[in-house]
């Protein structure tokens, strides 16, 4: 029996699929929600713990770590000052599958891998980012004059 033993390896060689999965957590971290398949989901997942895990605690040696599998230094400040310390009072769980139904092409799982404490985005803030945006776009064409 194969309980509980390895990994799934999604049908792809060890650099794609280590390429693949740094390129999912970084996005699950820029973005605090992806859409994808079960399969992969859940194994992004496990790396993302992992990660979120070092990043409530922010010393050197983590960031170390942490920047092994992120590669993109914003991201990785994401995870040490912003995710990192949201999660601070949890033991675990960080993230969320939920089920969306299966792709039309090839009628795949389909799932949202999001983090716990995600928000969706509200009217209200929208507008706000809406104004803040056309604030910047009006004062970068006063200067240009």
């Amino acid at each position: 029996m194969n309980h509980k033993s390895g990994f799934n390896p999604l049908s792809r060689t060890s650099a794609h699929r280590r390429a693949m999965s740094r390129n999912m957590v970084t996005s699950l971290f820029r973005f605090e929600r992806i859409t994808t398949t079960s399969a992969k989901a859940k194994e992004v997942r496990r790396a993302a713990e992992k990660l979120i895990t070092r990043g409530k605690v922010d010393s050197v040696h983590n960031r170390r770590v942490a920047a092994k599998f992120i590669q993109d230094e914003k991201i990785l400040n994401k995870l040490f000052t912003e995710i990192g310390p949201r999660m601070k009072e949890r033991n675990g769980g960080y993230t969320r599958i939920l089920k969306l139904g299966f792709r039309q092409g090839d009628a795949a799982d389909v799932v949202i891998l999001e983090l716990v404490d995600y928000k969706l985005p509200t009217k209200d803030e929208s507008e706000k980012t809406k104004k803040t945006s056309s604030k910047k776009a009006a004062t970068a064409s006063d200067a240009e004059k």
